[in-house]
């Protein structure tokens, strides 16, 4: 695990992320009970809906990962677990609405582009269900009424990127953007930006057009020969920059948001130097279980503050665990 160098960044390890998970099981243990109790009076009734929309585009990893907490909360917790995504903004209102119009006991939403789902967020409000937002747009969470909000600060994120990159003797990095619109990809880069001494460019690319995406960063690449550095915000988007980076023939390093298998396997063959990981499996089970909490004993986690899961940033060190993390589906 290398230091995350960012003032107030708190570094998150293998180990505190590993306990961090133990607690998590301590209490689904705890909550196991009541679940067990409440299933036996309502005789294996479920107790209760919960239905999450997120921007998700096709073939995103990173939301198979945060299904996998939700759905492993929502099995302890005998909740009945609705998925949905979209990655345009108006479409995930409408899904949003549809669980609403289901009367839904809770929502689980992310706000990747808070003013389209604004109204309709707020709307959940009115009709009395209760929303814990994840992932994106933690700052609109409690404007919009969300009990909290669960992820990562993403401006801290970047600028540990940036502070990273410094140490690593880097002077040009392109930033990618795989989703146009999407306020927390913003702010990856400005914190990026930050806290990078030299230039940061940034490139637009279509993440759910993989030809197209490499494509445009092997040009820049190839354009650019100064560019000693590229950092992408999703990990489907570091296996194409790899590829680019070969075809283009150029010695950038190649650091990313968020982890997969694939990023796993990169990060062992130093291909990728580091990556940032935001625990998505707890942004998952922790929005579910939360929602859980909230209607069988009122409780709100966070105090009005949102609840972090990231960043920690790994390296190839850290491969054998998350190789069997990643292996189960939970980072």
């Amino acid at each position: 695990m290398i230091s995350v160098r960012t003032t107030g960044v708190r570094r998150l390890t293998l180990r505190s992320a590993a306990a961090l998970l133990t607690t998590v099981a301590l209490v689904a243990g705890c909550s196991a009970t009541g679940g067990q109790d409440a299933k036996d009076e309502e005789a294996g009734g479920t107790r209760m809906t919960i239905g999450m929309v997120s921007h998700a585009g096709d073939g995103d990893t990173f939301w198979d990962i945060v299904q996998n907490g939700a759905q492993q909360a929502a099995a302890k917790d005998h909740v009945k677990f609705l998925y949905a995504h979209d990655k345009e903004g108006g479409q995930q209102a409408e899904l949003i609405q549809s669980y609403i119009d289901q009367k839904v006991d809770g929502l689980i939403v992310t706000l990747a582009k808070p003013q389209a789902v604004k109204a309709a967020v707020r709307k959940a409000e009115a009709a009395g269900i209760p929303v814990i937002t994840i992932n994106s747009g933690g700052e609109f969470s409690r404007a919009y009424g969300a009990l909290t909000h669960i992820g990562q600060d993403e401006s801290v994120a970047g600028r540990a990127v940036g502070e990273e990159l410094n140490h690593r003797g880097v002077k040009k990095v392109l930033c990618v953007l795989h989703e146009q619109g999407n306020v927390s990809l913003e702010d990856r880069c400005a914190g990026v930006r930050k806290g990078f001494h030299g230039t940061v460019e940034n490139l637009n690319v279509d993440g759910t057009n993989a030809p197209a995406a490499q494509s445009s960063i092997e040009a820049k690449l190839q354009s650019d020969k100064s560019l000693d550095a590229i950092v992408t915000l999703g990990a489907p988007i570091a296996a194409l920059s790899v590829k680019a980076k070969q075809d283009a023939g150029s010695s950038a390093q190649i650091a990313t948001f968020d982890l997969n298998g694939a990023v796993v396997k990169l990060l062992k063959a130093k291909d990728v130097t580091f990556a940032v990981d935001q625990q998505p499996y707890l942004q998952g089970y922790e929005a579910v279980d939360l929602l859980w909490l909230h209607k069988t004993n009122a409780d709100v986690l966070g105090g009005g503050k949102p609840v972090l899961t990231g960043p920690a940033l790994v390296t190839q060190k850290d491969v054998p665990q998350l190789t069997e993390y990643t292996g189960r589906g939970t980072r």
